[in-house]
């Protein structure tokens, strides 16, 4: 994962490609999640958190989600306004199909272990790669349109495909943390 965020915004600040650019947002955005969800992890088995810190590390995490949608929509708005025309990246493009093999996995697993452990955070983690995966397919088609069909343009249209990705998962961990809230404290 650490790969993923310093070669993507890496690549990203030398291509000029924001869709890069973001889908390293996103990434740091989910090392930074997975972080928080394993010390949470660490904690409830050790009895040392409590309810309050698993509340508080899923509300982390949904808000991290919405961090993530003013930062890659207001950054690809300026971008275009100022003229901005990314390059094409075979490096971008490695990075977006490793991502491609290895979110999947990743994906399965936090969703196995999140339901075994009934843990809410991990679930809401594995979404995040779910997240990821759908950014790298945009971004591998932005990437691919620039390089070989030279279409500066394609990196806005993955832009704007990923922050709908990201909008949508934001609203749904949102949706799922105030449920599970909501059936905390016995309220419809």
């Amino acid at each position: 994962m650490t790969i993923e965020v310093l070669g993507s915004i890496g690549v990203g600040l030398i291509a000029g490609s924001f869709a890069l650019l973001a889908f390293g947002g996103d990434s740091l955005i989910e090392l930074i999640t997975g972080l928080v969800v394993l010390r949470s992890l660490r904690r409830d088995s050790s009895n040392a958190g409590g309810l309050n810190d698993t509340n508080r590390t899923e509300q982390f995490t949904s808000a991290l989600l919405f961090a993530l949608i003013p930062a890659i929509g207001f950054t690809a708005v300026y971008s275009y306004t100022t003229g901005l025309r990314p390059e094409g990246s075979p490096l971008g493009i490695i990075i977006a199909v490793a991502a491609l093999i290895v979110m999947p996995y990743l994906y399965f697993q936090k969703k196995q272990i999140g339901r075994q452990t009934r843990s809410l955070s991990l679930s809401m983690d594995a979404i995040a790669s779910i997240t990821c995966i759908l950014m790298a397919t945009a971004l591998l088609g932005g990437l691919l349109a620039e390089y070989f069909l030279g279409l500066w343009w394609a990196d806005y249209l993955a832009t704007g495909i990923i922050l709908a990705f990201v909008a949508r998962e934001a609203v749904e961990s949102y949706h799922e943390l105030h449920a599970q809230e909501a059936a905390a404290h016995g309220l419809p």
